[in-house]
């Protein structure tokens, strides 16, 4: 079951990650991005829904070094998770909470500001909360995946409301 999950949040980011903006084409090949220049996109459904994504250099689909930003709006939590590979994350606006363990607590985070930076080796369960918008740096080796310390928090296992 866990493996379909895998499957299933890979073809999410694979699809979500597809439309970003000649994302493989900056791979070997000089590239700048002006703040402007950035695209923002909704983020991977494997994510809470509100997030958006930006790709800036390879592929979070595939095996290699990636880099993305991730724009969290102002209330936004992700709920305690884990990776399989290391990340490596810098506040680039905003401010996130980070705390550490398999239940979300408010009262143990730490504070990132604008400028700070965190790496969170793989399977370490995690979680933040971002209490203004909140823009991310990913750096990390593909393939990217999130897995819920409860399933029940995983968007992909949310029940769409019947349509009328």
């Amino acid at each position: 079951m866990r493996r379909a999950y895998a499957v299933i949040a890979a073809a999410g980011v694979a699809a979500l990650f597809s439309a970003a903006p000649a994302v493989a084409d900056h791979v070997g090949t000089h590239k700048v991005f002006l703040p402007g220049d950035i695209r923002f996109t909704a983020a991977p459904s494997s994510l809470p829904a509100g997030a958006e994504a930006a790709v800036l250099y390879g592929d979070p689909a595939k095996d290699g070094l990636f880099v993305m930003r991730l724009k969290a709006p102002k209330g936004y939590r992700i709920p305690p998770h884990t990776h399989p590979k290391a990340e490596v994350v810098s506040v680039v606006a905003g401010r996130m909470r980070l705390g550490l363990g398999p239940a979300a607590d408010r009262a143990s985070v730490e504070e990132l500001p604008p400028g700070a930076f965190s790496t969170m080796p793989q399977g370490v369960a995690h979680y933040a909360f971002f209490d203004e918008e909140t823009v991310l740096q990913i750096d990390a080796m593909g393939p990217w995946s999130i897995d819920y310390v409860n399933p029940k928090d995983d968007p992909r296992n949310q029940i769409a409301p019947a349509q009328r």
